[in-house]
C-alpha cells in the first residue's frame, strides 16, 4: 500500500526562472526503507519538502502535479495537520533543538498538537527510550555531543507517531562510529514500529544495508529508482556519481576481471562472504 505517491510533480521557487525538480512520478509503500540520493543541488530536499507541506504551504513559489501522503493530497492540508503524518529531521540537529531540556524538546511537537498531558508523558518517555537517550532527559541539548542531539532530534519526531519518518543527511555532522548508531537506530524504528523511512544520504557505504528501495535523483529529476543491489549496480549511478558502496564497485571491478559473484554485495561483509565462495569452487 503505498503511503506516498507522486504524479508529474514540479516545482519553482519564488523568484526562480528554472524548476528546482521536473516531472517526478514515484510511489513509496508503506514499511519501505528509501534512500534518496544524488548529486548535491539534484534536488532532494525540495522533493522532501514537497511531502510534508512546506512546499507549497510555506515556501510558496509554483507546485504542479500531485503529491499524496497518507491519503491525504498535500495542497488540500495544512502543515499542522500533515505533521500528524509525516516527520521531519533536519540535516543539523541544532536547528531542530531550541528548549532548556531534551524532554521538554521531544514535547514540544506534543503540545502543539494539543495531546493530553497522560498521553504526553507516556509518549516523551516512549521515544526518549527507542532512542535510547532516557538518561539524557533532563540535559541541556546544547551540552549534547551530534550524534546524542541527533537522536534527540529523531525522538522529536518519533513522539509524534508519524506514518513517515524523513530524515534529511542526519549523520553529515558525525564520524563512522556515531553514523552507524544513528542508522541501526533508524533502522530499528522501521523494523519494529513499521515506520516508512526516507533517508536522504551519501554515505552510501553504512546505510545501503538497511535499505529496501534506492531513489536516485539528478538535476531536478529522478532518474534511477528500484531495488538497491540493481540500482546500484547500473551504469547510471556509477556516471552521475553517486558514491555506491565499495563492496558493489569491487563487484564490478572482478566480472570486468573474469570473476563472477553469485549476486551484487551493498556491504563488505556480503562482499567478503561471496569471495570466500568463489575461493572455495576455486
Amino acid at each position: 500500500m503505498a503511503v506516498i505517491k507522486t504524479r508529474d510533480l514540479t516545482y519553482t521557487y519564488p523568484g526562480a526562472t528554472k524548476a528546482s525538480i521536473r516531472d517526478i512520478s514515484i510511489t513509496i509503500e508503506r514499511g519501505e526503507f528509501v534512500i534518496l540520493t544524488g548529486p548535491s543541488g539534484c534536488g532532494k530536499t525540495t522533493l522532501c519538502r514537497c511531502f510534508n507541506g512546506l512546499i507549497p504551504l510555506f515556501y510558496g513559489g509554483k507546485l504542479e502535479g500531485e503529491v499524496v501522503v497518507a491519503g491525504h493530497k498535500v495542497v488540500e492540508h495544512s502543515i499542522y495537520e500533515l505533521a500528524r503524518h509525516i516527520g521531519l529531521v533536519f540535516q543539523n540537529p541544532e536547528n531542530q533543538l531550541f528548549a532548556l531540556s531534551v524532554e521538554k524538546d521531544v514535547a514540544f511537537g506534543l503540545e502543539n498538537l494539543a495531546v493530553p498531558r497522560d498521553e504526553m508523558r507516556k509518549r516523551v518517555d516512549w521515544a526518549l527510550q527507542m532512542t535510547g537517550i532516557e538518561d539524557l532527559s533532563e540535559r541541556p541539548p546544547y551540552e549534547l555531543s551530534g550524534g546524542q542531539q541527533q537522536r534527540v532530534a529523531i525522538a522529536c519526531v518519533l513522539a509524534m507517531q508519524p506514518d513517515v519518518m524523513i530524515l534529511d543527511e542526519p549523520t553529515s555532522f558525525l564520524d563512522p562510529v556515531g553514523a552507524q548508531k544513528i542508522f541501526e537506530v533508524i533502522n530499528e524504528l522501521n523494523k519494529e514500529l513499521g515506520i516508512t523511512i526516507i533517508l536522504v544520504e551519501h554515505r552510501l557505504d553504512l546505510a545501503s544495508k538497511y535499505a529496501n528501495h534506492v531513489i536516485v535523483m539528478d538535476e531536478g529529476k529522478v532518474v534511477l529508482d528500484g531495488e538497491p543491489r540493481g540500482v546500484f549496480n547500473s551504469e547510471k549511478a556509477r556516471l552521475i556519481g553517486v558514491g555506491i558502496p565499495k563492496a558493489t564497485r569491487l563487484y564490478q571491478i572482478l566480472g570486468e576481471n573474469g570473476i563472477r559473484l553469485d549476486r551484487v554485495p551493498v556491504t563488505s561483509e556480503e562482499a567478503a562472504s561471496l569471495l570466500r565462495e568463489v575461493l572455495k569452487r576455486d
